[in-house]
This record gives C-alpha cells, structure tokens and sequence, in this order.
C-alpha cells in the first residue's frame, strides 16, 4: 500500500514538472519584459481623457515584423470613462466596414456617428471603428471580448468578402495553417511569451518563405510596391465543389455563431448585415478552363445581338450552350450567357447567371452566395438583427443588377454605396427603436447633404481605385499608375493627401484654409467639425467649433463641442461660461 502511494507521488510529481516548466518560463519571462502585449485599445498619448483602437493592431498576428502586411487601422477617439448618458456603438468587419477607399468619413462608423450625434442631442455619441482591410472572421472573434469590456450599447458587423483570402484565410498567403483548430487555438496562444518565444525561436532557423507569387516581381513586392490584393492571394483557384470551398464557409459559420453567441450572453444588441458585391459590371477574374468553343459563339452571339438581332432568333443555340455550360463550370461562360439575357431584356435569367458567373469564379475575393445564407441562419439562431444591405442595393439598382452604379471594382462601394450601407443600419436601428426617443431622426436626403466627407477625400479615393487596378489581379503583371490632372484646388489637396505629402489631419485643415478664404460657410462648418471630431482634445478647435454652431443656430451642435473643452480645461471660466450658458 506504501509502495503504491509512493509510486503515485513519484507519477504526479513526474507529469508536473512539465507545467510547473512552463508556468515558471511564463512568469520568468513576463518579468524580464520579453514580448510584446498588444491590447485593442490604447490611451490616446494626447489627453488622459480619450482611448482610441490602435493603428498597428496587425502586428498581433505577425511575430516577424518583416511579413506584416500594410494595413492599419483607421480609428477614432473615443472617452476613456463612458459617460452616464453615453449612447457607444462598436463597427467590426473589413475594408468595406473600414469605408475603402475613401475612409473613415464613407464608412459605416463615420457616417453613422454624425446622424446619431444629431438623432440623440443629448447624448455623447461615439461609433468607434475597428474594422481594417484583409481581415476577417478570425479577427473579428479576436475582438470580441475587449470590445465588450468597453461597454457597448450596440455592435454593427458588415463581413464575409475576406474568409478565403483575408488574414489566416484558407486561401490566403498570410496564414501559419490551414487548420481552422489550429488558427483558434492561435488566437487562444498569441499573448502567452512563452508562445511567442517559441514562435521568435522557430522564425529563427526557417528561413522566411521567399516563394514569389505568381505573376508577382519579387523586386517590387519586396519594396512593398504591390496592392494588398496582390500580395494576399496564395491559393488562386478556390473551385465551389473543393474541399477548400467547404472549409472557408465552415470556419465562418463557427467564427461568426461563436461571435453572435459572446454578446448575445453579454446581452449586447447585434445588427448583422449581408454583403454585397459587383455582379454585372466585374468579370470573372478566374475560371475552370475549357476546351471547347461555347465562349466564341456567345461572343459572336452577344456582338450580333448589339448589332441589332433579336434574341429570340438565337434562343435555341442558347438554350443548346446553357446545358454544355452547367457541365463545364466555366465563369466566364455564365458571364457572357448573363450579358446576353440582359442584352435580349431577360432580366431574371440575367441575374441569375451573374450570380453563377460569381459562384463558379475560382479567385475568392468575392463571398459565395453561402455567406449570406450563414449570415440570415446565424442572426436568427443567436437573435441578432439583419440587416439586409443587399437587397436594398438591388432595389436601388437598374434592373435588379447590382454593378458600376453603386460598386467601385468587386466589392466595394461608391459614395452612394456607402451611405446606403450606414443609412441600412440607422434605419433598422430605427425600426427597433433602440437606445429611446427618435424624435429627432435625421431624414436621408439631409444626411446624405451633411455627409463627413470633402472632394479632398473624394479624389483620393478615386486614385487609391486606380491603384488597385493597375495591379493583380485586374492585370496580370503591374502596370503605371497614371492619374488625371487635378481639376480644381480641392484635388490638389487630395493628391497631395494621396501622395502621402500631407497627413488626413493636414488635408482637412488646408480644405478649410481654402473655403474659408472662399467664405464657402456650409464647406467651412463640415471641414472644421470633421476637424473637431478627429481631434476633440484639443480645446480650441472644439471651441472654435461650438462657436460656429451657435452662429448657424444649431445650439444642441455647439453643446457637445463646448462640453468637450470643458472636459480637458475643467478650470478655464471661458469655456465654462460658454457651457453654463447654452445649458440655460
């Protein structure tokens, strides 16, 4: 009996030596600094008042510095303490979410922010972006938990383009595995040291993988000339009946209920919207190669049609080339087949077949069709709200078609693209009478007058588009950016603001120096609040601001600006002068 009680010390002691290793590694090494600790939100170096998301957040995924991908994180401030009447609402998602190209100004978080601070007067307003290009369901899950931690009133998500290509996508060249358990229990790692010890001691003695990729000169990607979308696409042919195809909804369908069922027990409001992308005006950008002819002659067909034929003359040999196509899975088959139906003003048919033109697509930079069936199952399974971005976009559009007259490219949107994004979420919000009294809600056409962007951001955004389809995969190898002149003062700015020459805080305050010597009033009182919201620590633009406001009659305005340089200088008698008397 002795002996046996012995020999279990002995088996005990021998199974614990490995964790008390560990533990006693992790403790060592946390005190000797070694690491990095990268939290979401940061303290804003500016004013103990405000926290902002950090910029460089993607550096938590990346332990060699030399892989980063260029991207940030355009975030916003927002108060350290939220406020008894504080009214918070978090943005996740990607680029779209993140208002590429044009902003934070186009993006659902900027716009929504300025029609809520005019909905809710008497409330301090913040939506807080943490969207970013590249990322997807995995970052979004990794969010979670410190977003909650910061209280929200509401969390909007807009995802789902990014699961194959995006950061740790199944597709994507910025990913250690193509395990969807490995790449959560990396998430689950990422901030013990003695993981990232492990992680710094194997990037050691692997030498970085210099694999070019395709069509890629590795001079210019290693001088990080190349667009993200260039950089990030590994596995280029993503077949809709592969394995690959299956897993990148699988790990979706698990990121996102994993998601929706955190705020749901922090019973936290989600709205939840479906995605959208450019289905009549985008080519497919890679498709099943074919032997056969299928494609010639419905080219031929589409060109005699435009020509002035009636469609109904090549109905049979259409109808002849649709079965050979559902046999030969090609994209750009369906594409055409779709151009011709709408050509012969068969809009149903034509919608359709530019939906399988996308499916069969083997570049997954667009979402399947089964991501936003996840996206309607999940919301209803863990009672988020959908929102249904999608179909309010093919209501607006010609037709049905979603295409070139509220897309960009791909995906993303245009200006009018964007505001219906955020004015989808505002009105749903609406519909569900969240946080209170609407009373004073924004009608669209006067928020669409009052939108947070200038033609500075405008132009910019127009060359970051050019950009990106000077590059993989619009073309097959990097061609010349070439920009048109500047039409006016404000494009100037902007390319300036393009070039990197000035920052956004310079392209703003030059945009104002410009309409105020103009004495454009409506320009100056958008430029200088965009100006005041960016920077709210700093007392003299917001008083300059509230005092602007007051000149325009809009005293519920200037409140909130007067608040804010109270808030930093609590002792200066002018500013709370100027307090006490809008509070009277």
């Amino acid at each position: 009996m002795k002996k046996t009680k012995s020999t279990f010390i002995f088996k005990l002691i021998t199974f614990s030596i490995p964790f008390v290793f560990f533990i006693g590694l992790e403790f060592a090494l946390k005190i000797l600094g070694y690491g990095i600790d990268l939290p979401l939100f940061i303290d804003t170096p500016d004013s103990k008042n405000y926290s902002l998301a950090r910029p460089d957040i993607i550096k938590r995924y990346f332990p060699n510095t030399n892989n980063i991908p260029s991207v940030t994180m355009e975030a916003n401030l927002f108060l350290k303490e939220k406020p008894k009447n504080g009214l918070r609402i978090f943005v996740q998602g990607g680029s779209t979410a993140a208002g590429f190209p044009y902003g934070f100004g186009a993006s659902p978080a900027g716009l929504l922010d300025q029609r809520l601070s005019r909905t809710f007067p008497n409330r301090t307003v913040e939506v807080i972006n943490t969207a970013m290009s590249a990322v997807n369901s995995y970052t979004l899950l990794d969010f979670v938990d410190e977003i909650i931690e910061q209280k929200p009133d509401a969390v909007l998500i807009y995802t789902g383009h990014n699961e194959y290509l995006g950061i740790l996508g199944v597709g994507s060249n910025y990913t250690a595995t193509n395990s969807h358990a490995a790449n959560l229990m990396f998430l689950k790692l990422r901030g013990f040291k003695t993981f990232q010890l492990m992680q710094n001691t194997y990037a050691l003695f692997v030498a970085e993988d210099s694999e070019a990729l395709t069509d890629i000169d590795s001079e210019q990607h290693l001088k990080n000339k190349r667009t993200m979308m260039a950089k990030v696409a590994k596995n280029k042919s993503i077949d809709k009946r592969s394995d690959v195809f299956l897993e990148g909804l699988d790990q979706f369908e698990y990121n996102i209920g994993i998601i929706l069922s955190k705020y749901q027990k922090a019973k936290i409001p989600v709205l939840i919207s479906t995605v959208a992308s450019n289905h009549k005006d985008q080519p497919p950008f890679s498709s099943v190669k074919t032997k056969s002819n299928d494609l010639l002659q419905l080219n031929r067909i589409f060109n005699e049609i435009q020509s002035g034929e009636k469609f109904s003359k090549y109905q049979h040999e259409i109808s002849r080339l649709l079965v050979l196509a559902l046999k030969d899975w090609n994209a750009e088959i369906f594409y055409k087949l779709a151009k011709i139906y709408e050509l012969g003003g068969k809009t149903k048919e034509a919608k359709s077949y530019y939906v399988e033109a996308k499916e069969r697509d083997l570049l997954r930079f667009r979402a399947p069709e089964g991501i936003n069936d996840i996206i309607r199952d999940q919301a209803k399974k863990y009672g988020a709200i959908l929102v249904n971005y999608k179909n309010n976009l093919t209501r607006g559009s010609p037709n049905g078609l979603i295409g070139n007259n509220f897309m960009l490219e791909h995906l993303h949107p245009n200006l009018q693209g964007y505001f219906i994004l955020a004015d989808s979420f505002y009105q749903k919000l609406k519909a569900e009478k969240l946080f209170g009294d609407w009373k004073n809600s924004v009608a669209t056409s006067q928020a669409w007058k009052e939108r947070p962007i200038i033609a500075a951001e405008e132009y910019a955004g127009f060359a970051k588009i050019i950009r990106l389809k000077s590059d993989y995969p619009y073309t097959k190898t990097p061609k010349e950016v070439v920009l048109p002149k500047p039409s006016d003062w404000q494009q100037e700015i902007g390319l300036k603001y393009y070039s990197k020459e000035i920052n956004w805080l310079q392209m703003l305050n030059l945009s104002y120096k410009g309409y105020l010597e103009r004495r454009n009033l409506p320009m100056v009182l958008k430029t200088s609040e965009m100006i005041a919201d960016a920077i709210p620590f700093n007392t003299k633009v917001n008083f300059r601001v509230a005092k602007q406001q007051l000149q325009a009659g809009n005293k519920l305005a200037a409140k909130r600006f007067f608040q804010r340089a109270v808030l930093e200088e609590p002792t200066n008698k002018k500013y709370k002068t100027a307090l006490s008397t809008i509070n009277n």
